[in-house]
């Protein structure tokens, strides 16, 4: 009988020990995949920031293009299609020195600026060389 005992004490430790490990296994899987979803959300931020920066470069070009075959071009553009995204592009100042900005927008919302200042010749067609560029300014 005395045997008996011992083994029903072992036993209820064991049961004990073991729940304990079940509760930190699952605390542990729990903690992983709070970080695995916070890495997945910055990447995807990263990936429609960087969108968002490809479509204002193609505003910024867009516009370069169109004051190569028209030096009084200045009209921009405003939510010109680019895909699924779209960009706003503005001109101002007057020829050789005019300042593009761009702004691209994708269809999740995110926005990227880019501000560029760039110098014009005289012949056709109109030669453009960007003085300084800056993003997000």
């Amino acid at each position: 009988m005395i045997t008996d005992k011992k083994k029903t004490t072992c036993s209820g430790s064991i049961l004990l020990v073991v729940v304990f490990l079940l509760a930190l296994t699952a605390a542990l899987v729990i903690g992983m995949l709070h970080l695995t979803t916070e890495e997945l959300l910055q990447v995807k931020n990263q990936m429609e920031m960087a969108r968002a920066l490809a479509v204002a470069e193609a505003g910024l070009n867009d516009a370069i293009a169109a004051i190569r075959q028209d030096l009084s071009w200045n009209s921009g553009f405003l939510n010109k299609p680019f895909f699924d995204d779209f960009y706003t592009v503005s001109v101002a100042g007057s020829p050789p020195l005019l300042t593009i900005e761009s702004v691209g927008m994708t269809a999740a919302g995110y926005q990227a600026r880019l501000q560029a200042e760039v110098r014009t010749g005289l012949s056709l067609p109109y030669p453009v060389s960007i003085e300084s560029l800056r993003i997000n300014p």
